[in-house]
């Protein structure tokens, strides 16, 4: 079942047309995210018997550009030669942040102006932000790169959804959240009828809305009968810049603080303190792999208040100190 769609259905005044969909490929994007996406426009033309969508793949330069599974695919253009579409999506995936060229940025600035609507998939939102096509909307990202998204981009509205449409701006977390960034655009299109249709063929049991989150919750993990457990780490990972005290977690979830220790060694297996020490220590790696932040903003970003102490406990944890670890990906 669609949650997005209403029961009673308007047909857009685009029903009619087919729609051109345009996907700029960065190199070492990710190949399963794009497969996904463009095979539900096939799949929306096979079912209705009408070209719906018609969709194209270009770069930059129109030369050949390789997936991060090392697949090359056939491509239909340049950037600049991209005409009227009504749509252009970004389709990212490893070490965008190299490919965020002066030209790709300025090329996707040419296609704002020309009131293009524009999407990101993967990574590809970071290549919008960085240039300056996500300020004033919300939108998200792999779940790897939210954390140094917000840090580089501190005044964008970045989201942990699967997906955000916002306007005339689409973007997705990667993976299979592709097809339900485009099943959701079907249906505000073409309807609850068509989009119920290719959720079938894809065997998909629900089409996934904004509010679902891209990793699985907690209580997949441990069941559903701990809710306040659940409750304990999403006030953990909420609060890693300035962690909460146990007794202020404990207090929080409405439980002791022994509780909350016995919550946490039998289903997760450690102690509290320990687990959000890991999760800030997760969150300072991820930020010291994708960012310029300097390893002492980094340490007070994940609520370490000094150098050395952030240094030891990164360095307990992964076999190296976090200098070290900046400098094998410089």
């Amino acid at each position: 079942m669609v949650d997005t769609v209403e029961a009673v259905e308007v047909e857009s005044p685009e029903a009619h047309a087919t729609l051109h969909v345009g996907f700029l490929m960065m190199p070492e994007y990710t190949l399963s995210t794009f497969s996904n996406a463009i095979s539900v426009l096939r799949m929306a033309n096979r079912l209705s018997d009408r070209d719906l969508y018609h969709y194209s793949v270009f770069s930059l330069d129109g030369e050949p550009v390789v997936s991060s599974s090392g697949i090359e695919l056939v491509l239909d253009g340049s950037l600049k030669s991209v005409g009227d579409m009504n749509v252009l999506i970004v389709c990212g995936g490893y070490n965008v942040k190299d490919y965020c060229t002066k030209p790709v940025l300025d090329q996707l600035r040419v296609m704002s102006k020309k009131k293009i609507p524009l999407g990101g998939m993967c990574t590809g939102s970071y290549v919008l932000a960085a240039a300056g096509l996500l300020d004033g909307y919300r939108s998200t990202i792999h779940w790897e790169n939210i954390a140094s998204m917000r840090e580089q981009f501190p005044k964008l509205n970045v989201s942990s959804s699967l997906f955000v449409i916002d306007r005339d701006r689409y973007t997705c977390s990667g993976g299979i959240s592709s097809i339900d960034l485009m099943l959701n655009l079907v249906a505000s299109i073409h309807g609850h009828q068509l989009v119920q249709q290719i959720s079938e063929q894809f065997t998909c049991d629900r089409v996934r809305t904004e509010k679902d989150p891209q990793r699985a919750p907690l209580q997949y993990l441990i069941g559903a009968s701990q809710p306040r457990l659940v409750h304990a780490v999403t006030l953990m990972e909420a609060n890693i810049e300035e962690p909460l005290s146990l007794d202020e977690v404990a207090h929080y979830v409405g439980i002791s603080r022994r509780q909350l220790e016995r919550l946490f060694n039998r289903y997760l297996h450690c102690a509290p303190s320990r687990y959000y020490l890991e999760l800030r220590l997760s969150r300072a790696r991820l930020l010291l792999l994708q960012t310029s932040l300097s390893v002492i903003d980094v340490a007070i970003s994940c609520g370490f208040s000094t150098a050395p102490h952030f240094s030891k406990c990164y360095s307990d944890l992964y076999g190296k100190p976090p200098s070290t670890e900046r400098r094998a990906f410089v």
